[in-house]
């Protein structure tokens, strides 16, 4: 049956891809190119297809490598290469631009462009991905998919930051929001098994070496943690989230280097990483917390208290906290930080059930709420591949 979607997902030095079937329910391939031009003799690219893993080295580590060795795949399992429809692009920043997912043409390309200011390390190689995925599957429509079209149902009072209006005016400087194709995931996924919540008040939290939180009022974001860029909010693997905005001046004073340069400090060396000086791997701190290192233990705990506190924030703009949800890599499988995360949640009469926490599957559906919580508690593991593939259909369709 010809329904495949190929969903592309470019990072800075990564580029993940998928290749979904049957409305997205079935995956046929996927895989990624890491290390894209860092070394490239390091280079390479991993594809699992019917249970079996394949890795090749790419000689000239870069994007457009990447996609030429997904197209070479392609053209040796001919009968997957014939059911592709259309291909579909995770973009991290849409800005006020896209409200929601489009499909790729010459003025969708230039308004990507336009946001890329905004994410310096991603639109430029969502760019590359688009360019190269044109010229390599002519004729193949193609989506993208905005990070920050969920949170365009903010209100004013939420997205505006507290600075001069002209600066909002003039140049779009505003909060953003990120993660929005896995909140909106997260909110369908909650509706089909808890019916009704689709008209409650639900809090996401979304943890991994990237996390934030999101409010979602019947349906729609009304709050989310991350800003004008992923570095506000949470504490994360590398990125230190929110922080008085003094201490960029601070450091690079005190550091003899420029505001770039402290920002890139913030960005990258700070989080789970620059407290632990272990480790951005919540895995490798949990295992050195249990061997007695106080550093991860440390590091683990903050990450815990940030995340509470961003929890609570966002649930100002809902009228009842109903349901409370941990996905992405950390949420689903920490069960230290779920609980020490709900420890700090009491007084918003939030609570799990221990054995529940711990004993949650991996990988599946879980209610880990104790019976004297107000809200239910959810593990659900997000899909953000799965949406991509389904918007992508709904647009080459309509």
């Amino acid at each position: 049956m010809k329904d495949s979607i190929l969903v592309i997902n470019c990072g800075s030095s990564s580029l993940k891809f998928a290749i979904l079937a049957n409305d997205g329910q079935k995956i046929l391939v996927e895989g990624i190119a890491d290390r894209l031009g860092l070394d490239s003799i390091e280079s390479s690219i991993t594809f699992k297809h019917e249970g079996k893993k394949q890795e090749i080295a790419l000689n000239d580590g870069n994007h457009k490598n990447a996609v030429d060795q997904i197209k070479h795949w392609l053209n040796s399992h001919p009968s997957i290469e014939k059911s592709l429809v259309g291909i579909g692009h995770r973009v991290v920043h849409g800005g006020e631009t896209f409200t929601k997912s489009v499909l790729i043409n010459q003025d969708v390309l230039e308004g990507i462009k336009s946001c890329a200011r905004f994410a310096p390390l991603h639109n430029p190689a969502h760019i590359k991905g688009i360019e190269v995925a044109f010229e390599l599957f002519p004729g193949l429509p193609q989506a993208a998919i905005f990070d920050t079209a969920f949170h365009q149902t903010l209100a004013p009072e939420q997205f505006l930051y507290p600075i001069p209006m002209s600066l909002y005016r003039d140049h779009n400087f505003r909060k953003y929001g990120f993660h929005g194709t896995s909140y909106r995931f997260i909110s369908k996924q909650l509706a089909t098994i808890s019916k009704g919540s689709e008209q409650q008040g639900v809090l996401v939290a979304h943890l991994g070496n990237g996390a934030s939180t999101c409010a979602i009022n019947k349906g729609q974001s009304s709050d989310t943690s991350m800003g004008i860029t992923p570095l506000e909010g949470l504490m994360m693997g590398t990125r230190s989230g929110s922080l008085d905005p003094s201490l960029i001046s601070f450091i690079s004073q005190a550091e003899n280097i420029s505001a770039d340069e402290a920002l890139d400090i913030l960005n990258k060396k700070s989080g789970l990483l620059g407290v632990s000086e272990i480790s951005n791997d919540c895995r490798t701190l949990e295992e050195a917390m249990a061997s007695g290192d106080q550093r991860a233990k440390l590091a683990l705990d903050m990450f815990a208290a940030r995340t509470a506190k961003h929890l609570a924030s966002v649930s100002t703009t809902l009228d009842s906290i109903d349901h409370l949800v941990f996905t992405g890599g950390i949420g689903e499988n920490s069960q230290y930080l779920r609980q020490v995360i709900c420890n700090h949640l009491k007084a918003l009469n939030i609570h799990i059930d221990a054995t529940s926490n711990i004993n949650a599957p991996r990988g599946e559906t879980s209610n880990i709420s104790a019976n004297i919580s107000n809200t239910n508690v959810w593990i659900i593991p997000t899909n953000e591949e799965l949406m991509i593939a389904l918007d992508t259909i709904s647009l080459i369709q309509h």
